[in-house]
């Protein structure tokens, strides 16, 4: 439907571990298995979730991140100058029936922040190795955002790192040494995940940012400038999106609010092609920050949720759309799930038919307002 990404049909990244992919990942952490059993197991996975994101229909394709335990922790916890902490982070998620708390390891900002090696680029070249003709094949990453965001000042040594300036700085040049290199290898889309920019459109977040230290009222333009860093020598042919969400952990939520208070500098300012933005629900407000939106960037509208089974009704996704197209030219939109369906190894509450439902929904509806390609 579009000659270049994102796609009228897209969707965010991950995707549901199958049941023979999490036993093999209990078995390698009991040491029952060794890593290169466990490889191949992921291998199979993943050449089986490629032809089902083909038979869906989708353009694109992603791994399913089925090589990593957490969307965005396997890539910071790689970046030279950043180990584990000894604490873990908590993070409270809500869904209808009361609240979860996730705890993924911490992380230390110990050295200086560099890039030893070009992160997944193994995973990268399996998957593009792997993709048919006609699907382009895309690689996830965290965005440098995340990398900050939870742990804030405490987790920047100050002895490494006396002023801020210089770890944003150094932060930049990794991403930027690390685009440069999926580029390198084929890459030519590429998407840095952020929950940061809509988390500060909670104001509960904007207190626990200010009680961390930091000021919640300019946090999101320093991510903005620290991605804007990043992609300053962004290669020809390679497109670059952002995902904003505000949590997805077992079909559960951190954030609400609309996107307002990020809006005018997050569309306005910061240097990607496209941005995929969570609107399943009455948590992300209403679609008027679209009239930010510049001409030339794509919206991908999330207006099938990730989190639960139950169908949307075309009918419905088809005037969310022209809603949408009040605030932003429709030919600049596209559609996809809010978020993904396996952010995290456990993934959401739902089986891997009805996640196949979901993109065959956004397919067809894909097709309907915007034709076939």
């Amino acid at each position: 439907m579009t000659a270049r990404p994102p796609f009228r049909a897209d969707h965010v990244g991950s995707l549901l571990r199958p049941a023979v992919l999490r036993e093999a990942r209990r078995d390698h952490e009991a040491g029952e298995i060794s890593a290169e059993q466990l490889r191949a197991v992921e291998d199979d996975a993943i050449r089986d979730v490629v032809k089902m994101q083909k038979a869906a229909g989708l353009e694109s394709a992603t791994d399913g991140e089925f090589r990593r335990s957490s969307w965005h922790m396997d890539f910071i916890h790689a970046l030279g100058g950043v180990s584990r902490g000894d604490e873990r982070l908590h993070v409270k998620f809500h869904n209808l029936a009361g609240d979860l708390e996730f705890s993924p390891p911490g992380l230390q900002v110990d050295g200086k922040v560099r890039l030893d090696a070009p992160i997944f680029a193994g995973h990268f070249e399996f998957l593009k190795a792997h993709t048919d003709p006609g699907i382009t094949p895309k690689l996830t990453i965290p965005s440098p955002s995340m990398v900050y965001y939870r742990g804030g000042r405490a987790a920047v040594s100050e002895t490494v790192y006396p002023e801020l300036d210089e770890f944003f700085t150094d932060l930049s040049a990794a991403y930027a040494e690390q685009v440069r290199a999926m580029s390198a290898l084929g890459c030519t889309y590429l998407q840095l995940d952020d929950t940061s920019l809509a988390y500060l459109n909670d104001p509960e977040q904007r207190e626990l940012v200010a009680r961390m230290g930091s000021d919640p009222d300019t946090m999101h333009l320093r991510n903005i400038s620290t991605i804007n860093a990043a992609l300053a020598g962004k290669p020809a042919g390679l497109t670059v999106t952002t995902h904003l969400c505000r949590g997805n952990f077992r079909s559960s939520w951190v954030a609400s609010g609309s996107y307002e208070f990020v809006a005018e500098a997050l569309f306005g300012e910061l240097a990607v092609d496209g941005f995929f933005l969570e609107y399943d629900d009455e948590r992300s407000g209403g679609f008027e920050p679209l009239r930010f939106v510049p001409k030339g960037k794509r919206v991908v509208l999330g207006l099938v949720t990730s989190k639960r089974p139950e169908l949307e009704d075309p009918d419905a996704l088809v005037r969310r759309i022209e809603e949408a197209s009040r605030y932003v030219d429709v030919d600049q939109l596209c559609l996809s799930p809010q978020c993904g369906f396996s952010s995290t190894e456990e993934g959401n509450d739902l089986t891997a038919s009805e996640q196949l439902r979901k993109l065959e929904l956004i397919v067809s509806t894909a097709e309907r307002v915007w034709g076939r390609a």
